[in-house]
């Protein structure tokens, strides 16, 4: 438990300190109705597994656990266990913490709840991570060639950007609201540069399935607690139907 605790805190600080640091930009709403989308969730798995477990771990989260996602553990062996055999093990990665630190500037955070921690004023931690996969933007000043609106200054290289392309951030100077004296440099928009493998819808509906995955990893069990609760509040509405009617029915002769 001190370790999720450790690996929650690490994953925040090294977003949200960036963040404070540049000014991110506001964040676009993720389409929730994927969390209980089966064919979303596989997919964001398959998403996961090939190009996040590369250098970000999941280490609270056992291969095994995705049957309740529909997959059959044959399934998981073939298709998504690159780094283990046991269907059982966690999603490691074998990169050591040492050297990811040497060549990225800092360890990369665990993702094994990183859609809980990263829920703030503008919105859930999936709405952050929806908005944060689709605003990367060519910068030559930067080491890695790429930033993101939403996250300014980012460490991380763009590793969606064959499905994504290319593209660059446009912005312009307005006054500030509050002091027309002070221009504010505000982000308008994005232009392509070069195309991705998928279309700017194709991949806003990839980025949602992996983001669902995400917010479905960091509670596995979110789905089957909302289920319960609708089922404990049909019960009580009943429950308090039937005493109405109990109460009614013992004090009616009573005057």
């Amino acid at each position: 438990m001190k370790k999720l605790i450790a690996g929650c805190i690490a994953a925040l600080c090294l977003v949200t300190g960036a963040q404070a640091a540049g000014g991110g930009a506001a964040w676009d709403k993720f389409p929730t109705e994927k969390v209980t989308d089966v064919t979303a969730l596989q997919n964001g798995a398959k998403l996961f597994v090939n190009y996040c477990l590369n250098c970000h771990s999941a280490a609270y989260m056992r291969y095994n656990r995705m049957r309740d996602i529909g997959l059959t553990e044959d399934q998981i062996k073939k298709n998504l266990m690159f780094a283990t055999e046991k269907v059982g093990d966690t999603m490691k990665v074998a990169m050591d913490p040492a050297s990811a630190k040497e060549w990225f500037g800092a360890a990369p955070p665990d993702l094994t709840v990183i859609a809980r921690s990263r829920a703030g004023p503008q919105g859930s931690g999936a709405d952050y991570l929806y908005t944060y996969l689709r605003s990367y933007h060519r910068d030559p000043a930067t080491a890695t060639g790429w930033n993101n609106t939403a996250f300014p200054l980012v460490a991380m290289p763009h590793v969606l950007w064959e499905l994504q392309g290319q593209q660059k951030a446009v912005f312009e100077n307005v006054p500030d609201a509050h002091d027309p004296t002070k221009i504010e440099h505000r982000h308008k928009g994005f232009e392509p540069i070069t195309a991705g493998k998928l279309s700017t819808a194709e991949y806003n509906n990839a980025v949602g399935d992996l983001v669902a995955y995400l917010q479905w990893m960091g509670e596995p069990a979110q789905n089957q607690r909302v289920r319960l609760g609708v089922w404990v509040l049909i019960f009580l509405t009943g429950f308090m139907a039937l005493a109405w009617r109990l109460n009614a029915s013992f004090w009616k002769d009573i005057k």
